[in-house]
């Protein structure tokens, strides 16, 4: 197996420590240089302060450490994105160009761009989004993430960088704290939950989206990464999927677990987000050019979520200072 040397930006992040932690899995711990703009509390491995938004300190680390493949994590979320538009514009486009040109004057060989379903909106279908549907983002998360896919585009066509993404639909998993994304309320519910207190949920009752638990979307980032560059066909941002359901479908799988589980509706401005965005996803050139195939399901994500989180309170709990 080639020796790769790895760069992950945002690894602090809700997708970047679970990534890192995999990376390191597969290619040992001094392979994987984890970065972000602020420390990193009790991880292990190695690790460097980044601002991404510095393209003469971008360039000196991935020279410093010959790194040969970059993912690329770093960017400020849907919701958090509204509260100032402008500032996320700069922070994830101007992030997003310091990696690519670092990219391709260093001559990096891999780098991956997370895209998302935010590149979506209310003129795009709502059920079964193809992968070749119109984008019409309405965030200016979204709008970033769709500028960046033709990006992604141009950088292979014209320099031939090898450069792979994903439309990462919502993303839950038990190993990190929600992140501030739209899709984020099926994170908190079962905090909620395991602590046995009620919740009040941000979207509306019956507001469908498209979601993957963290284990498909970290094993469809790495079998991507890893597929023959001639069989994708895609190189602006592939769909992907794994389950859709909306907040009542998720609290009555959780009441199977929880019976006095109680949840009460609050929406807010994400609500309108979450309107604009697909209820489901079709991902059938995932599926035909790598051999995409998720592994989790409404039933089987909620019965690993709330056994790995009671878990992982118990272990807090064994540890807080008396």
């Amino acid at each position: 197996m080639k020796s790769e040397t790895i760069m992950v930006t945002g690894a602090n992040g809700q997708i970047g420590t679970v990534l890192t932690r995999a990376l390191r899995e597969v290619w040992g711990d001094d392979k994987v240089i984890a970065t972000d703009i602020r420390p990193s509390e009790g991880a292990e491995g190695r690790f460097s302060l980044l601002n991404v938004l510095d393209r003469k300190a971008v360039g000196e680390l991935v020279k410093k450490e010959n790194i040969t493949v970059i993912y690329h994590l770093a960017a400020i979320l849907s919701a958090r994105g509204e509260q100032e538009p402008v500032g996320t514009w700069d922070i994830n486009m101007g992030g997003f160009f310091n990696i690519m040109e670092t990219a391709r004057e260093l001559h990096v060989g891999k780098v991956f761009f997370p895209s998302s379903i935010a590149i979506f909106g209310s003129n795009s279908p709502s059920h079964h989004t193809a992968q070749s549907a119109l984008p019409d983002p309405e965030t200016v998360y979204g709008i970033s993430k769709v500028a960046s896919e033709y990006w992604c585009q141009y950088y292979f066509q014209k320099y031939g960088l090898d450069v792979r993404s994903l439309r990462y639909p919502g993303i839950i998993g038990y190993q990190s704290l929600p992140g501030g994304g739209t899709t984020d309320y099926a994170i908190d519910i079962f905090h909620k939950a395991v602590q046995n207190m009620p919740y009040a949920c941000f979207l509306k009752e019956d507001a469908a989206l498209p979601m993957l638990y963290m284990d498909d979307a970290i094993r469809a980032t790495l079998e991507l990464m890893d597929a023959p560059a001639d069989r994708l066909t895609v190189r602006t941002s592939y769909n992907l999927s794994g389950m859709s359901f909306t907040p009542a479908q998720l609290a009555a799988e959780i009441r199977r677990y929880k019976p006095d589980f109680s949840i009460r509706y609050q929406p807010d401005f994400r609500q309108k987000i979450a309107e604009a965005w697909p209820a489901s996803i079709d991902d059938a050139s995932a599926r035909a050019d790598w051999g995409w195939k998720e592994q989790f399901g409404l039933e089987a994500m909620t019965k690993d979520m709330l056994e790995k989180l009671t878990e992982n309170y118990k272990q807090q709990e064994s540890i807080s200072p008396v």
